[in-house]
């Protein structure tokens, strides 16, 4: 607080009851540069080269089970690793109480296309009908 003195006869001192903001101000673009640096450093998936494709978007929720299949036949329900034989079972144990029972693939375009479709038969095993490819998006230039 600030203590301003009177010009006039009176010597006795009045308190400025205003707030300094601009510390806060400061703190607040620092943490906003901060996060802006840290955001796309903050990727949660599993690494694969997705093919390219023209589509609309999907709208990928946070609470969609995301599949990936990298190039050497290794299979992710999010970022934890899972063996092909034991995917139907997971997959039937975590869609048990949803209701919205939809799996998207992220496989690499280097996959043979059998074992694409081996993952997705053993998703229809466990019950999941919609399923859905994520693709690279291709400007349409």
């Amino acid at each position: 607080m600030a203590i301003k003195t009177g010009g006039g006869h009176h010597r006795e001192p009045e308190l400025n009851s205003e707030i300094n903001i601009i510390p806060l101000v400061d703190i607040m673009l620092v943490l906003l540069i901060i996060f802006m640096v840290a955001a796309p450093m903050m990727n949660d998936s599993v690494d694969v080269q997705l093919p390219k494709a023209k589509a609309k978007s999907a709208g990928v929720q946070e609470e969609s089970v995301i599949l990936t299949v990298q190039k050497n036949e290794t299979i992710y329900i999010g970022k934890n690793k899972i063996e092909f034989s034991e995917l139907d079972k997971r997959l039937t144990q975590m869609f048990a109480n949803r209701l919205k029972k939809e799996v998207f693939i992220k496989a690499d375009e280097a996959v043979p296309h059998g074992f694409v479709i081996r993952v997705m038969a053993a998703v229809q095993t466990a019950g999941i009908f919609r399923i859905s490819f994520m693709t690279d998006p291709v400007n349409n230039k």
